[in-house]
């Protein structure tokens, strides 16, 4: 640690940023990883195998969108190999921030989404997760939020209004000002459209949108969903990190090599600039 003089002429220290370094990427330096093909349920098993050696994630990783693909990673919730998506496509690359699902990967999920968000210059007055998974998302940011000193309210809303007790469809927080809303991706749009009409309907204003991963890709259009979002409402669309992040990924990871083509057709093939 290095030291500067402090207000009272005493020493004081300066801690160096710490880089995140996930477990499961940067073993010992002989140890080797698998990366698994095939879908989601494949119980923990490695199916057909690329073996590689990991890459030390070292001051690359200062970054924090590549970190945030690191801790992904990781945690199993980035995957390469042959999926389907929603639309039918064959993709070969796969990301579940469902499977963000203990307390610590919880914790550093919010404090992702919470640097993206103070990253972006965009600004806001609360938080807004749209039900189910864009709660637990609002609630994580919130939380790292005011462990930054911005103590900000949150909101999230029902699927179903309650005609008993408190009412409404709006738990927390009465929406006011300026609204983020969280979520995990944007696909179709439908929770954002949801998200953004009961907010004017309470009489604040969507300030933006903040997600995990911008697929960066194509829908039924020519344009991705993020596009559309931002056409359509005219408010930001802010990611953790994009396609154009992951490719820069993969490059620095020689495990990764054998994924490397087919993200980069299935970005030649299907992509947004």
């Amino acid at each position: 640690m290095r030291t500067l003089a402090g207000a009272n002429g005493g020493p004081r220290l300066l801690r160096k940023r710490r880089v995140y370094t996930p477990r499961a990427i940067v073993p010992p330096a002989q140890r080797l990883r698998c990366l698994r093909r095939g879908s989601p349920a494949s119980g923990g098993r490695c199916g057909r195998r690329i073996i590689g050696r990991i890459a030390p994630f070292e001051a690359a990783l200062t970054d924090f969108r590549q970190e945030f693909l690191a801790f992904a990673l990781a945690r199993d919730v980035l995957r390469f190999g042959a999926f389907i998506t929603k639309a039918g496509r064959r993709t070969p690359y796969f990301f579940n921030a469902g499977l963000f699902n203990d307390g610590a990967s919880l914790q550093r999920l919010g404090q992702f989404y919470a640097e993206a968000a103070l990253a972006s210059g965009v600004a806001f007055d609360q938080l807004f997760g749209p039900a189910y998974k864009g709660i637990t998302l609002a609630a994580a940011t919130a939380i790292a939020l005011a462990e930054k000193g911005h103590n900000l309210p949150f909101s999230f809303n029902r699927k179903e209004t309650k005609d008993h007790g408190e009412g409404g469809n709006v738990i927390g927080a009465a929406l006011a000002g300026r609204v983020l809303i969280v979520d995990d991706v944007i696909s179709a749009g439908t929770s954002v459209r949801e998200a953004v009409d009961l907010i004017r309907a309470q009489g604040a204003e969507p300030a933006g949108v903040l997600i995990a991963l911008d697929r960066m890709e194509r829908g039924t259009g020519d344009k991705s969903g993020v596009q559309e979002v931002r056409d359509t409402y005219g408010i930001p669309v802010i990611a953790i990190a994009t396609l154009d992040d992951l490719m820069r990924f993969i490059a620095g990871q020689p495990a990764l090599t054998a994924a490397r083509p087919a993200v980069a057709d299935y970005r030649a093939r299907y992509g947004v600039s």
